[in-house]
C-alpha cells in the first residue's frame, strides 16, 4: 500500500512549526493509543503511522530531506535516515516525554500476555462419483479423506500446560519485526514466532505445538434422490479442524454423475430408447419397459407409430430436488429389423410387398432388411 504524505498523516501544513507538529502528534497519539484501543488493529496501525510521521518531521534534518525527496528518501540510507522502531515499546521509549505528559509516565504495563488465537479451519472439497441409477434412487456412500483434526493429547491447545506459552522475546509479543531503510521503517512477521507474538516453550509432543494433526476419516454420505451432476453437498464442521480450538471448516462434496449406456438425463426427465417389432408399429401394442431403477412401466404403442416417435410416461422420471413430484420418462421408439425369417413369415411378407408394389430382392436367403429399411428408414 502506498504511504501517505507525512504532513497529511499529522494533519498539518508543510510550513507548520515544530510546536504545531508536536501538538498534532499528541492528539493522534492520545486518540489511537493501544491502551485506549485494546485489540484494535486499525488503531494500532494509525498509531504507528503517526509515530513514523512525527519521528521524521520532528527532526529538522530528516524533515528537510523528506521535503526535498519525499518518500523516495527511503532509498538514500545513511545516518540521517529514519531510524524506525523494532516494536511498539520502542515508540514509547523514543517519545517518552510525550507519553509521560499524556498518560503520566509512558505506556501502561498491563498489556495482556499474548495467547494463541483460535482460527477457523479450512473448508475441504472432495469429489464423489456416483452412477445415474444412484442419482435416480438416492443412496449412501462412504467417503474416506485426509484432513486435520484437533490434537487429542493437548486438547487442541498446542501444549499440555498453559504456563508453557510465553511472550516471544524477539518481537516482544507484537508478532512483527521492523527494519530501517533510509527514513522509513518496514515491517514483516517475526520469524521466531511466525507472527503470533508467542512461543510455546514445551510444545505438545504429538502435534509439535500446532494444536492439530492429520488423519484419515471415513464418513457416510447420504445422496438425495434426483441429485444433479456438479451438485455440491456441504457437511458442517467435517473439514479441517481449527487452530488452537477454532471452529472446524466444512466438508464440501462435489458430485460427479457417471454417464449411463442406456439412459440419459435432461433436467428431471429421463430418456431411453425402446425397440419394438414392425407389427407392433403397424397395429399398436401395450408393452412394459424397464425403468433405470428396475421397475416395470406400462407403455402404449399407438397404431401406425413411426420410428423415432417420442412417447411419454408421466411422473416416472427423476425426483425433483426443489419442490414435489417427479419428471417424466420419455421413450424413443426404434424398430428391430430381422435379417432372417421362417419360410411362412417370409412368404407372408413377400405377399404384402407385392400388394403394395414394393421391390424386394428375389432370393431364398431370407434377407429382408432392404424392405424394412425402405419403409422404416
Amino acid at each position: 500500500m502506498e504511504k501517505r504524505d507525512y504532513y497529511e498523516v499529522l494533519g498539518v501544513a508543510k510550513n507548520s512549526t515544530q510546536a504545531e507538529i508536536k501538538s498534532a502528534y499528541r492528539k493522534l497519539a492520545m486518540k489511537y493509543h493501544p491502551d485506549r484501543n485494546p485489540d484494535n488493529k486499525e488503531a494500532e496501525e494509525k498509531f504507528k503511522e503517526a509515530a513514523e510521521a512525527y519521528e521524521v518531521l520532528s527532526d529538522e534534518t530528516k524533515r528537510k530531506q523528506y521535503d526535498q525527496y519525499g518518500h523516495a528518501a527511503s532509498n538514500m540510507g545513511g545516518g540521517n535516515g529514519f531510524e524506525g522502531f523494532q516494536n511498539m515499546d520502542d515508540i514509547f521509549s523514543h517519545f517518552g516525554d510525550i507519553f509521560g505528559d499524556i498518560f503520566g509516565g509512558g505506556r501502561q504495563q498491563s498489556r495482556r500476555k499474548p495467547q494463541p488465537v483460535a482460527k477457523r479451519g479450512h473448508d475441504l472439497v472432495k469429489e464423489l462419483s456416483i452412477s445415474l441409477e444412484e442419482a435416480f434412487s438416492g443412496t449412501k456412500k462412504d467417503l474416506t479423506y485426509y484432513h486435520f483434526v484437533s490434537c487429542s493429547a493437548c486438547h487442541g491447545k498446542g501444549t499440555t500446560e498453559e504456563k508453557n506459552i510465553e511472550v516471544c522475546p524477539k518481537c516482544r509479543g507484537t508478532g512483527e519485526m521492523h527494519y530501517r531503510q533510509g527514513i522509513f521503517v518496514y515491517s514483516q512477521s517475526c520469524s521466531d514466532c511466525s507472527g503470533q507474538g508467542f512461543i510455546i516453550k514445551n510444545p505438545c509432543s504429538t502435534c509439535k505445538g500446532q494444536s492439530r494433526v492429520q488423519k484419515y476419516d471415513t464418513l457416510s454420505i447420504s445422496i438425495p434422490k434426483g441429485i444433479f451432476d456438479g451438485a455440491e453437498l456441504r457437511v458442517t464442521e467435517k473439514g479441517d479442524a481449527g487452530i488452537y480450538g477454532g471452529k472446524s471448516g466444512d466438508l464440501i462434496i462435489a458430485i460427479h454423475v457417471m454417464p449411463h449406456k442406456q439412459f440419459k438425463r435432461h433436467e428431471d426427465t429421463i430418456e431411453c430408447t425402446v425397440t419394438v417389432t414392425y407389427p407392433q408399429l403397424v397395429f399398436g401394442a401395450q408393452i412394459e419397459i424397464t425403468n433405470i431403477d428396475g421397475t416395470q412401466e406400462a407403455l402404449k404403442i399407438p397404431k401406425g407409430c413411426p420410428v423415432g416417435e417420442r412417447l411419454t410416461i408421466k411422473g416416472k422420471g427423476f425426483h425433483k430436488i426443489r419442490g414435489k413430484g417427479r419428471g417424466d420418462l420419455i421413450a424413443t421408439i426404434t424398430c428391430n429389423i430381422p435379417k432372417k425369417l421362417s419360410q411362412e413369415a417370409e412368404a407372408t411378407l413377400r405377399n404384402y410387398a407385392e400388394q403394395i408394389g414394393a421391390e424386394v430382392e428375389d432370393t431364398s436367403s431370407g434377407t429382408i432388411a432392404g424392405f424394412f429399411k425402405r419403409f422404416l428408414g
